[in-house]
């Protein structure tokens, strides 16, 4: 007799079924994002081999004071923060192109990141003395405001006006980013030189800079955010079956929806404020979680989120290290990866 191809997790009443790869490919993903993340400690103006990374990560007394200061202060929170970055942006955009049917649809080219980008930048610079605290309070209801846009121009008419017409949400998406791309350009041309210039370096995509501060400010969301997106993935499953069999499982359609809708906002918008927009993420990381995992969104959202992260970490490690001391921001090279990945995908939906 075969065994399952299934692994049940169960805890009280709530439960989880899950295709027997997926320990294996997280297990893959985390190792890799890993070893990247001791080159991307490692390699710099100051080099450290990599078993000096291991051993200062571990608190081992080593020859050379400056180890650890370089690799836990300098360089060790921007590479976490990549990666919690990249994790953040794969969950969203597993959920919103499940939340839509779309295999198109991620947070950024459906105008999620824009609204939270040009609400972040009107703070930075017309209000540069706001609390710390209200960045990311603005930046999602920013994303909010574009998500009730979406809502009400290209998914009014149920799942069947924005999940079966990729077109017309995309096209609804880059409206709004457009006009919120304007907004954020008058903000950009009016404000002071001072806040604009660190608003132009923060809208790149990048993690530069960065700190345990900004690790410690997105870490809290990513814990409450994404067991909420595992807890979810069973209703993903359900929406994607049409609204009439959702309904027919018991499904409470608009609550599902505005709890999976806020969920999706609320992880791509705190990235904006530690990170500017890093944009494509949200829409790879998906196809490749689909790719290893299948589509059942119970291994297909931790899965996107665990790609992500690789993902970010190694464009931000790349972006370091391949013209010193040039940076370019990780939010670039993601996007030389991105355009032609989206073309690839717009061209082989039309050929379907």
């Amino acid at each position: 007799m075969s065994a399952s191809p299934w692994i049940v997790v169960r805890a009280n009443k709530f439960s989880i079924r899950m295709d027997r790869r997926i320990p294996f490919v997280l297990g893959g993903l985390l190792l890799a994002a890993f070893l990247v993340l001791i080159l991307h400690v490692g390699i710099g103006e100051y080099n450290i081999a990599p078993l000096d990374v291991v051993n200062t990560l571990l608190g081992r007394e080593l020859g050379d004071k400056n180890y650890h200061f370089v690799v836990m202060e300098l360089r060790l929170p921007r590479a976490i923060l990549a990666w919690l970055v990249g994790a953040a942006l794969g969950a969203s955009g597993a959920i919103i192109q499940g939340l839509t049917r779309n295999p198109l649809a991620s947070p950024d080219l459906t105008g999620v990141t824009a609204g939270a980008s040009a609400a972040a930048v009107t703070l930075i610079i017309f209000l540069p003395h706001a609390p710390d605290y209200w960045l990311p309070i603005t930046a999602f209801g920013g994303g909010v405001f574009v998500a009730l846009m979406l809502y009400l121009f290209a998914w009014r008419g149920g799942t069947s006006a924005g999940g079966d017409s990729p077109i017309r949400l995309i096209l609804v998406g880059i409206g709004l980013s457009a006009a919120l791309g304007a907004f954020t350009s008058f903000a950009l041309t009016f404000g002071d030189l001072w806040h604009v210039q660190s608003a132009i370096m923060w809208l790149a995509g990048t993690v530069y800079a960065t700190g345990w501060n900004d690790v410690s400010a997105l870490l809290p969301w990513l814990i409450v955010c994404l067991p909420l997106a595992l807890y979810g993935a069973r209703d993903l499953n359900a929406l994607n079956l049409g609204e009439d069999v959702a309904q027919g499982l018991g499904l409470r359609l608009i609550l599902k929806r505005a709890f999976l809708l806020l969920l999706s906002v609320a992880l791509a918008a705190i990235t904006v404020t530690v990170a500017g927009i890093i944009g494509f993420v949200g829409l790879i990381a998906p196809h490749l979680a689909r790719r290893l995992v299948g589509s059942m969104h119970e291994g297909l959202v931790p899965t996107a989120a665990f790609a992500g992260g690789f993902l970010v970490i190694l464009a931000d490690f790349v972006g370091r290290t391949i013209s010193p001391p040039t940076e370019i921001p990780a939010g670039i090279v993601i996007a030389i990866i991105g355009v032609p990945f989206f073309l690839y995908l717009l061209w082989k939906r039309e050929k379907a």
